[in-house]
């Protein structure tokens, strides 16, 4: 299933996702029409978030941290901070799969605090960061070395089990109307809670 409809900026269910380069956009247009007011949004969608910086240009007032240097890996345990930092303001740690594998342990972290984060992770089943960087480099992406190298499907990672097994409840979404209502399910819901958004 591939996330297809998403809310836009007027608030209205069922308008088609646009997509680029083949990617879906919906979960940036889900958050972007769903996050509270004076949320922290951790930004760590990589390839799956482009879009968010522009569609998230209405939005009522937010703070936005972003990737530094090009490491990978961050957004977890900088979502951490950031609650632990700032009480009463939802973060939401926009979470690409890949890089979130970097640093899971800060789910335990967030549960063992109940700290009001939710964690939206883009499930490409891929590290598509890397095949970017591959392909910046000119290094071969075809040959079984190197797909193995960037794919996440065998095993695939189920996101839901992960988070629960570090105490934080998760949903797996395939639909846009689901993601929309488990972004908001978890924004008014005190503590963590994880968003598996299948991509693929």
């Amino acid at each position: 299933y591939k996330l297809c409809q998403v809310r836009s900026g007027g608030r209205t269910r069922g308008e088609p996702a646009e997509t680029s380069n083949g990617r879906s956009r919906a979960p940036a247009q889900a958050l972007a029409a769903t996050q509270p007011r004076d949320a922290i949004i951790v930004d760590e969608s990589l390839t799956s978030g482009g879009a968010y910086w522009d569609l998230s240009a209405r939005c009522p007032g937010f703070s936005h941290l972003t990737l530094t240097g090009g490491s990978i890996g961050i957004g977890p345990p900088l979502a951490v901070g950031c609650a632990v930092a700032c009480p009463g303001r939802r973060v939401v740690d926009f979470q690409a799969d890949g890089s979130g594998l970097y640093s899971t342990p800060a789910l335990w972290c967030m549960a063992s605090e109940k700290l009001d984060v939710t964690v939206l992770v883009c499930k490409n089943d891929a590290y598509q960061i890397l095949k970017v960087e591959q392909q910046k480099q000119s290094l071969p992406q075809k040959e079984p070395h190197a797909k193995r190298l960037t794919d996440l499907k065998g095993p695939s990672v189920d996101w839901v089990a992960l988070a629960t097994g570090y105490g934080v409840p998760a949903k797996s979404v395939t639909s846009a109307e689901d993601l929309l209502s488990a972004l908001e399910h978890s924004f008014a819901t005190p503590g963590p809670f994880l968003v598996e958004a299948c991509l693929s």
